[in-house]
């Protein structure tokens, strides 16, 4: 067989069927080994942040909003999408001022995951932002946000009983959980020990 057909998948071109503000949709032809061409659509994204704020109380701070392809208001953690050229930190200490209506003396990287690979580009940066202060940024017009403050057990206990079902948040919040070693009294995602919770300054 020829080594070429043998080899792994290769983009032989692709055409941008829609193009938007924050995406484009793409249709995109690939050649898979064996040799067939098979046909991908994908959702061409800049890139976006998701914090969990901690406030020096040790709560967590998020933000339940109407999000349409869902049809109902979600709670989840402060998040949005990258500007061109804009470094991730940037962009999620804009976030914070715009949903949440502060900053963070500390803006902690955890982690970075596709949200959705099978079918997107969309790349999220995952902080944990601490020592919050006030300030203010400009919202989203269409944006309608409802700020909620929850202990860090409150959040595990909605993300066990379905009120907390925003993929990003379960895992920023379980990257929160799984820092914590088990030597104290606070919840683990388990439901088993782990050390008191990261404490953080301001706000």
């Amino acid at each position: 067989m020829d080594e070429q057909l043998d080899g792994p998948p290769v983009v032989l071109g692709e055409e941008t069927i829609y193009s938007g503000r924050i995406l484009d949709l793409k249709r995109v032809q690939i050649r898979v080994p064996g040799g067939n061409v098979v046909q991908r659509e994908i959702v061409d994204h800049h890139g976006s942040v998701g914090v969990l704020p901690i406030t020096s109380e040790g709560n967590f701070l998020l933000v339940k909003q109407f999000r349409a392809p869902a049809g109902r208001a979600l709670l989840e953690l402060p998040a949005g999408t990258l500007e061109v050229g804009e470094p991730p930190e940037e962009c999620a200490q804009r976030e914070l001022a715009e949903e949440v209506g502060c900053r963070a003396d500390s803006m902690r990287r955890v982690a970075g995951f596709y949200l959705a690979p099978g079918w997107a580009t969309e790349f999220m940066h995952a902080y944990i932002a601490t020592g919050l202060y006030p300030a203010d940024g400009d919202g989203d017009e269409d944006e309608d946000i409802e700020l909620v403050e929850m202990t860090p057990t409150e959040a595990l206990k909605a993300i066990q009983a379905g009120d907390i079902v925003d993929c990003k948040s379960i895992a920023i919040i379980g990257l929160y959980f799984a820092e914590l070693p088990s030597s104290s009294g606070a919840v683990s995602m388990a439901g088993t020990p782990a050390r008191s919770r990261v404490e953080g300054d301001g706000l």
